[in-house]
């Protein structure tokens, strides 16, 4: 696919946060469409992974783990009073410290998921609920309502959380377009929701299967994945989380709601990397996945709530299904049974991967057509084609990190916002020329296909889309 950049102009300084496979795969596509001096680009990195990336390209590079005690003082030198822009890619950084300081010092921010400190995902002196991305997101909220306008922060704008809400938007008009359903493009969020009560929407899983693979077999004692090793760990480690629909009848076994902020979701009392679901996508077809905890789940699901005064008439249920790398659920597999503390090494495959793609996508279901998938599919040999440092995963991420970047900059006065309050279309241009195959696919599947041949499961035969039918007991 021929590309032509487009080009903004950013008149400030620019420093990256974290330098994994994520920030290293961002970088190129700063430059190519970005149009600022290299000499303003600060990477700061807890470790010296991609420093020769970084260095060959020019690009300064600042070796420090930053923690509440040194934040402000590892930062202020860079950004303080100089109208810049803080990249977010990190693990064990606070995002909402760092959204803090951006405002103090004029500075726009983005990060593709919203960070506690290092150890808030797993302090046994919280709660569950406390250490969920509900919470998480609360306290975000809470602060975007204090601020008000203000420098541009787009909190939680990768690929999923990010990109995928999107997605859903651009499905919600399809599915009226190919159902009947007269709608015209909903200009805030309360015509989305509307929309998709009015569609029969009753959930939406982000259904994503990864199939890259290594041409090196997985060894004992390490864990494996095409993107962070340490952020895919720590959000498995959280509460299964999902945004609760009215659609459904009863909780899940071991749910529970909160009792504070928006109330859209609830969590389950097990880690998300041990909880399966069932989903679908073209071309893997029907496939179980990890019930992972993500943000969008939660701001989907709030988004496009409708609400009578203060009752809730209309929620869909939304979560994450990610069958990721087989690799990683071997990983992830030795990790359950080292009773979720195992020391395994990580190993990020990047240059290593020798075939496979990565199909990432929503899933909207109950509507009159049954259910409609809508993503990207991009293989590895089409994401090395269209930028360095990149596999299939870590691509979808960067481009749209990049595509939240340039709308930040033409937009430096938005206040705090997640992916939901953006214009779908504005950043799907951006990001789509790096996505590769971007469909849209009905299907007949239910999560009651196939079963009971072989066992009498207790189904909810009557409602083929309650959460009881899609999650793997």
């Amino acid at each position: 696919m021929e590309y032509v950049p487009r080009q903004t102009v950013f008149n400030g300084p620019i420093v990256i946060i974290g330098f994994g496979g994520i920030g290293q795969g961002f970088l190129p596509l700063l430059f190519r469409h970005i149009d600022l001096p290299i000499k303003d680009v600060t990477v700061v990195s807890a470790d010296d992974r991609g420093r020769d990336i970084a260095e060959e390209m020019g690009v300064r590079f600042i070796q420090q783990a930053l923690d509440a005690d040194n934040l402000r003082q590892t930062l202020a030198h860079l950004l303080q009073g100089r109208n810049g822009f803080i990249v977010n890619l990190s693990v064990n950084v606070s995002s909402v410290a760092l959204v803090s300081l951006a405002r103090e010092w004029g500075a726009l921010y983005i990060d593709t998921c919203i960070e506690p400190w290092a150890g808030g995902y797993t302090d046994p002196a919280a709660s569950p609920a406390q250490r969920s991305n509900y919470a998480l997101r609360e306290e975000a909220i809470l602060m975007a309502g204090q601020y008000g306008k203000g420098p541009t922060a787009l909190l939680a704008h990768g690929a999923n959380p990010g990109l995928v809400s999107h997605f859903v938007k651009r499905a919600l008009l399809h599915i009226a377009r190919d159902t009947g359903v007269a709608a015209t493009v909903p200009r805030e969020r309360t015509g989305w929701a509307l929309l998709a009560q009015k569609l029969g929407i009753k959930g939406i899983h982000i259904a994503e299967r990864d199939t890259q693979r290594s041409a090196r077999p997985k060894e004992r004692m390490t864990f494996v994945n095409t993107w962070s090793v340490d952020g895919f760990i720590a959000e498995g480690l959280q509460p299964a989380e999902l945004g609760w629909g009215t659609h459904e009848k009863s909780l899940p076994q071991g749910g529970h709601c909160h009792d504070f902020g928006c109330k859209a979701s609830i969590w389950l009392d097990r880690p998300g990397a041990a909880v399966r679901v069932r989903t679908w996508t073209p071309c893997e077809g029907p496939f179980v996945g990890f019930l992972i905890t993500h943000n969008e789940s939660i701001s989907l699901a709030d988004y496009l709530t409708v609400h009578d005064g203060d009752r809730v008439v209309y929620r869909p249920t939304c979560h994450y299904a990610y069958h990721p790398c087989d690799a990683a659920v071997l990983s992830l597999h030795e990790l359950a049974g080292k009773g979720w503390d195992a020391p395994q090494a990580p190993v990020q495959i990047v240059d290593a991967i020798q075939d496979g793609h990565d199909e990432l996508g929503v899933l909207l279901f109950g509507h009159q057509k049954n259910a409609y998938w809508y993503g990207s599919r991009l293989d590895i040999a089409t994401a090395r084609g269209l930028a360095p440092f990149q596999n299939a995963t870590g691509l979808q991420v960067t481009a749209a990190v990049l595509a939240g970047v340039v709308w930040a900059i033409e937009n430096p006065d938005a206040g705090i916002l997640e992916a939901e309050a953006l214009p779908h279309e504005h950043i799907l241009s951006l990001a789509d020329p790096y996505l590769g195959i971007v469909e849209g696919v009905y299907t007949s599947w239910t999560p009651l296909n196939g079963r009971s041949r072989f066992f009498d499961e207790c189904l909810d035969r009557d409602d083929p889309w309650q959460f009881r039918n899609v999650i793997v007991s």
